[in-house]
């Protein structure tokens, strides 16, 4: 019997009833309006996901272009060519299941923003308690100023190269801040100027380092068998750590249930919202692919021209463009600034996805009703102050600025949990998914691949801390403070996997109790 969907909401009442009146990602006027060439609306059909259309998935595409940035920003690219520089071709293959799981992490976070029609950080706000969400955003605020860092640091980095060392890096910093300007007169001429914006900048990354693959002309035979053969060694694994450790973000997952909201859903018809995640996820494989590709190049070139050499251990992204200018000479354009603007296109952009991300986050954690360009303009304050004063610190060697690396990457780590087990507890709610929350395989699956992700960058803290911490003060305010973190994640999977299967029971009862 066919069954009528206004006997089915995919939304409970009381979140169609708040959509109005709380802070939203994009206004009504913002979206873009997708059509195709099934565009009946009849009641019979609301069930029906229309047929594949090309037009369609052109609309579509966009947020998980912009998603896939975080995957190419200048943290992942220093981890790329040090994995490269210190383990040679050997670890492409996980490169490859790496992307594999951060686009699984990153599908759920798109699920979720369509089903709801709301993004991660509102949710959270909503589901948790006071005390928790106020924790959950701050943390999700450290993970972003840390990644933050890390671009804007990139960034000036690449503008020293291209300036051969002319401009310090506080200065690139200051110019580097200026992207919030750029982003802002953007975002007057919609979401698809933007997107654009950020399609020629993944192209430039695309031609810098195939330019420098093509240069290098690595092994094709040792780069397949690096993808297809699994290996891994003792000397390997902190690279190994880094790989998988690099390629999850905090951040980009609250900014990518934000972004899919850019595209006008009707969610009132299942086969609509069904639609919708369909596309974005066909396009967001693409773009993985494509990040996939760009960041094997940027690994077999190192591993081409450092692997087994007595540098490999020392480079990083500070003089990683004298290294190459040194091993591969300088060509009809030199393979330095091939680099450098690679490097400055990856930075510029992911600089401009971390204000985009900062907005969602501010915006859905504290249901902040302020104008775009005040959110912009306080989320970039909150990144560029300490990376300004980052740059005045760090900038005197390159072993200085490894260091600082290294604590932002433990930055990183630590704060993995408090996007992904809210992310997963949330797509597995049927009060908040409805007919689309995940299913047991997927759930599963999801829960796997957290719990490796969270156990990977909990071995990288160990190995951290227990070079860095020295000191009985100290030792003891990391133990405190550990205690803490520990506590807290522990909360929120309890609470995932206690809640849920409640909820589940008593609908159930409820169900049983409607029939008899």
């Amino acid at each position: 019997m066919s069954r009528n969907p206004q006997e089915q909401p995919l939304l409970s009442d009381s979140f169609q009833e708040e959509e109005e009146r709380q802070e939203t990602a994009y206004e009504s006027s913002e979206k873009i309006v997708v059509v195709g060439i099934d565009e009946s609306d009849s009641e019979e059909n609301w069930g029906r996901v229309p047929p594949f259309s090309w037009k369609k998935l052109w609309l579509f595409t966009g947020p998980g272009f912009l998603m896939s940035i975080a995957f190419l920003d200048p943290g992942n690219l220093e981890g790329d060519l040090q994995a490269g520089a210190i383990a040679g071709y050997s670890l492409l293959w996980l490169l490859m299941w790496a992307t594999a799981m951060g686009l699984l992490i990153q599908l759920l976070s798109a699920r979720l923003g369509v089903a709801t029609g709301k993004h991660l950080a509102e949710l959270c706000r909503e589901e948790y308690p006071a005390w928790a969400r106020i924790v959950l955003w701050v943390m999700a605020e450290l993970a972003l100023i840390g990644s933050d860092i890390q671009e804007v640091i990139g960034s000036a980095i690449a503008i020293r190269i291209l300036s051969r060392g002319v401009v310090p890096l506080w200065a690139g910093v200051v110019i580097t801040a200026l992207d919030c300007f750029i982003f802002l007169f953007l975002e007057n001429y919609g979401v698809r100027a933007l997107e654009a914006f950020f399609a020629v900048l993944i192209g430039l990354m695309a031609i810098s380092f195939a330019w420098m693959f093509g240069e290098a002309k690595p092994s094709g035979k040792e780069l397949l068998l690096g993808i297809l053969i699994p290996k891994l060694s003792s000397r390997t694994i902190q690279q190994a750590v880094g790989v998988v450790g690099c390629l999850i973000m905090p951040h980009n997952v609250f900014l990518h249930s934000a972004l899919v909201q850019s595209r006008q859903v009707d969610r009132s018809k299942k086969g609509r919202v069904h639609e919708a995640i369909n596309y974005y996820s066909i396009e967001s494989t693409l773009a993985l692919v494509v990040s996939f590709i760009i960041n094997i190049f940027v690994t077999t070139v190192f591993a081409k021209g450092f692997y087994g050499s007595e540098l490999a251990n020392s480079i990083g992204l500070a003089n990683a463009g004298q290294y190459l200018e040194e091993t591969y000479g300088g060509g009809l354009f030199p393979i330095l600034y091939i680099w450098g603007i690679g490097l400055l296109a990856a930075g510029q952009s992911s600089t401009i996805t971390g204000t985009y991300a900062g907005q969602f986050i501010m915006g859905g954690f504290l249901n902040l009703r302020l104008k775009k360009w005040t959110r912009a303009l306080i989320t970039r304050s909150c990144a560029i102050i300490p990376t300004m004063i980052v740059a005045l610190l760090f900038d005197s060697t390159e072993e200085s600025l490894d260091v600082l690396n290294g604590w932002l990457n433990v930055l990183q780590s630590v704060q993995i949990p408090f996007a992904l087990i809210p992310l997963l507890y949330l797509v597995s709610k049927e009060q908040i998914m409805g007919t689309f929350k995940i299913g047991s395989v997927l759930k599963i699956a999801s829960w796997l691949v957290a719990a490796l992700v969270i156990v990977i960058n909990g071995y990288l803290l160990t190995e951290f801390f227990s070079s860095e911490v020295n000191g009985l003060l100290f030792g003891a305010v990391v133990s405190v403070i550990t205690a803490a973190y520990v506590a807290f994640v522990l909360y929120l999977i309890w609470r995932a996997i206690t809640i849920l299967p409640w909820q589940s029971i008593t609908r159930v009862k409820t169900v049983v109790h409607s029939e008899s």
